[in-house]
């Protein structure tokens, strides 16, 4: 089931995501890997995850660990690239060895900064509704970068989104299982469909 844009969904935590994630369509799958992080995986988890799912990205999130960790982790756990939570210098992005996309503060000034060249895609999690002269400035900035949108789980506005920019893709976050093996997709399953193609 083709999509107008390609998902990207965050924070895999569990099998029941992953599973369904990836056979409902979504093209790239995060694991949050950095210890300093909130609900963040051991390598062993997030090994055994991917193990059980095929023909998706997998990529790994981190926040303050070195480039060397973040190397480490990323070839243990065989990822396709990372997602960084703040910005590095371009010397430490030159470091790091798989792709990086980078997450962007979801202001206008964030968004009015030059943005470094070397990361293949940018994520900003937009809050709520987007105001004009937002549109605007993620409008200039999507025309010149793989611009990544976060729109949370609100079906006709990532749709709305995914027709008026020009984005590499929406990010959607997953969730927790209410106990293993049991999870409710109500909201993804939704916003999977509102952006299927006709």
């Amino acid at each position: 089931m083709p999509h107008l844009v390609p998902l990207l969904i965050r924070g895999i935590n569990n099998l029941s995501d992953a599973r369904y994630c990836a056979g409902m369509g979504a093209d790239k799958l995060t694991f949050v890997l950095d210890p300093a992080l909130p609900g963040h995986l051991d390598t062993k988890s997030v090994k055994e995850l991917a193990g059980w799912i095929a023909g998706v990205e997998l990529i790994g999130e981190f926040d303050q660990l070195s480039t060397h960790e973040i190397n480490a982790i990323s070839a243990e756990c065989g990822l396709d690239a990372v997602l960084l939570r703040t910005p590095r210098t371009d010397e430490e992005l030159a470091e790091i060895a798989p792709p990086v996309y980078l997450e962007l503060a979801a202001d206008s000034a964030g968004l009015a900064r030059p943005l470094p060249t070397s990361p293949i895609g940018f994520v900003l999690e937009l809050a709520g509704s987007v105001a004009p002269e937002t549109l605007a400035a993620l409008q200039q900035v999507s025309a010149k970068n793989p611009l990544w949108l976060g729109p949370g789980l609100h079906p006709d506005h990532a749709r709305t989104l995914a027709t008026s920019l020009p984005l590499a893709g929406l990010v959607f976050p997953s969730g927790d299982e209410v106990k293993p093996g049991l999870r409710d997709f109500d909201q993804l399953e939704a916003v999977f469909e509102a952006l299927e193609i006709e």
